[in-house]
């Protein structure tokens, strides 16, 4: 064999392992961002559920003027008042949806925007439009992902 046939083969197999490291490293980057996906997606459905069952039952907003879009203050059908909130990440500790006191998003997924905008008329229910938009706290780069979701909640007219 002489050298320039030596050259070629290692130059070809090079170009095959580059090539299929590349692929290889695609597939897991996909499968990572396909995860944070589905996290920051069940992490914001489940909020909004929590917030739209108690918002659903509730018997009035106590202020619809929307001054406020980061939080929404309301009576429950028992009258006592209850909120939810949006609080804004600071230090390095991610945003997240509060009722009340309590935590309603996960640790693991940053809230980016948040907003709550009451609509209310004559004759119909009061409704509140929620606007959630979410990322993974712990993902960086391409695999990182922005999953917005959005529902308008009718009070029921008691």
């Amino acid at each position: 064999m002489s050298l320039l046939e030596i050259l070629v083969v290692v130059s070809v197999f090079s170009i095959l392992g580059i090539l299929i490291t590349r692929s290889i490293l695609l597939t897991l980057g996909g499968g990572k961002k396909s995860e944070s996906l589905i996290k920051i997606r069940e992490n914001l459905n489940y909020s909004i559920a929590v917030m739209e069952r108690q918002l659903r039952n509730a018997d009035s907003i106590v202020d619809c003027s929307n001054s406020d879009t980061v939080s929404i203050t309301y009576l429950d059908q028992n009258g006592i008042a209850s909120s939810f909130s949006c609080v804004a990440g600071s230090g390095g500790l991610a945003g997240y949806v509060a009722s009340g006191s309590a935590k309603l998003s996960s640790d693991t997924v940053n809230i980016t925007n948040c907003s709550f905008v009451c609509a209310s008329s004559s004759g119909t229910p009061s409704s509140v439009t929620i606007n959630l938009e979410g990322t993974d706290a712990s993902t960086r780069g391409i695999e990182n992902t922005i999953v917005t979701a959005k529902t308008q909640i009718f009070l029921r007219n008691y």
